[in-house]
C-alpha cells in the first residue's frame, strides 16, 4: 500500500506543477452533488481575471473512490442532503488529503449532519475545528476581518468555517451557513445583488490562493 500511496503522491505533485485544474466531487448517498453547476466555472473565471491564476475554465467531475482525485489540487463538494463514503472512498480521500490535496465542502443547506458522520471514516482521530478570523484564508488578497461572509440566509445562524488539519496544514474546509456556491452562481439563478456575489467570489479567490500556496 505504501508504494501505491507514494505513486499517487508523485503523480499529484506532477499534476499540480503541469496543470491547474479543479474538480467537483461526485459522492454516494443520494445527495445532489451536482447542484450549483455554474458556481465553480464562475469562480475559476473570477480567479483567472483577478488573481492571475491559469485554471482550466471547466472543472472536471471526480468520484470519491477514484485515483483520479490525485490529479487535482482543489476539489469542491456541495449539496443539500445525504452523503455516504464507503471504506474504500474514505481511505482514498484520506490519502489524497494527507498527500497534499484539499477538499472544500460548501454546505448548500442540509448536508452537515451527514457529512460530519462520514468524515469520521476519513479521519477517525480528528475533529472539525472552527477557523479563527486571523487564519490566512481570511487575510489573503482580500480581507475578511469578521471571517466567512454570509451569502444566503437559512436558519438565522452565523456563517462558520470549520477545518481539519494534518501536520498543521489545513486539508479540508467546511463552509457552513454561508452558501458561497450560491453566490458564485450566475446572477440570474438566485438574483443576488452584485455586492453579495462579489463577497462570495472574493472569499472563493482567497480559498483558491491558499490552496495553491500551501
Amino acid at each position: 500500500m505504501k508504494k501505491v500511496i507514494l505513486l499517487f503522491t508523485f503523480n499529484f505533485i506532477l499534476s499540480t506543477i503541469n496543470a491547474q485544474e479543479l474538480a467537483i466531487l461526485k459522492y454516494k448517498g443520494g445527495g445532489d452533488w451536482y447542484s450549483n453547476p455554474t458556481a465553480l466555472p464562475n469562480l475559476i473565471k473570477y480567479c483567472n481575471q483577478n488573481i492571475k491564476t491559469k485554471i482550466t475554465s471547466q472543472p472536471q467531475t471526480v468520484e470519491t473512490g477514484s485515483s483520479d482525485i490525485f490529479q487535482y489540487p482543489y476539489i469542491h463538494m456541495t449539496g443539500h442532503g445525504n452523503v455516504f463514503f464507503s471504506d474504500d472512498d474514505a481511505e482514498n480521500l484520506r490519502h489524497y488529503l494527507i498527500s497534499g490535496g484539499f477538499l472544500h465542502v460548501d454546505d448548500n443547506y442540509g448536508m452537515a449532519p451527514y457529512l460530519k458522520k462520514e468524515l469520521k471514516k476519513v479521519f477517525p482521530d480528528k475533529e472539525l475545528v472552527e477557523l479563527s478570523t486571523n487564519h490566512p484564508i481570511f487575510n489573503s488578497i482580500y480581507k475578511f476581518p469578521k471571517g466567512l461572509p454570509k451569502i444566503h440566509e437559512h436558519d438565522g445562524n452565523r456563517p462558520q468555517a470549520f477545518g481539519i488539519f494534518n501536520d498543521n496544514r489545513l486539508v479540508l474546509l467546511f463552509t457552513y451557513e454561508s452558501d458561497l456556491g450560491d453566490g458564485w452562481e450566475d446572477q440570474a439563478v438566485h438574483n443576488d445583488p452584485a455586492e453579495v456575489r462579489e463577497k462570495a467570489l472574493k472569499m472563493g479567490a482567497n480559498i483558491i490562493k491558499y490552496v495553491f500556496e500551501n
